[in-house]
């Protein structure tokens, strides 16, 4: 993997991440807040489900 892969990807992760709070910025302050108070056992859940599908995207692209 080269590092402009790498770099793209970053960059990409980055333009998603943003476009909630550009679009909708109290939506997004409401979720955040939402999410803030889930409880920890399924936020830690949650996010071994996003790596796990993340791995999985992975995989199927390579």
């Amino acid at each position: 993997m080269a590092w402009t892969d790498l770099l793209t990807a970053l960059g990409l992760l980055l333009v998603i991440e943003g476009l909630l709070p550009f679009l909708s910025p109290h939506r997004f302050r409401q979720a955040m807040l939402n999410f803030a108070a889930v409880d920890n056992r399924w936020m830690r859940g949650l996010g071994l489900a996003c790596m796990l599908i993340g791995l999985l995207i992975l995989n199927a692209v390579k």
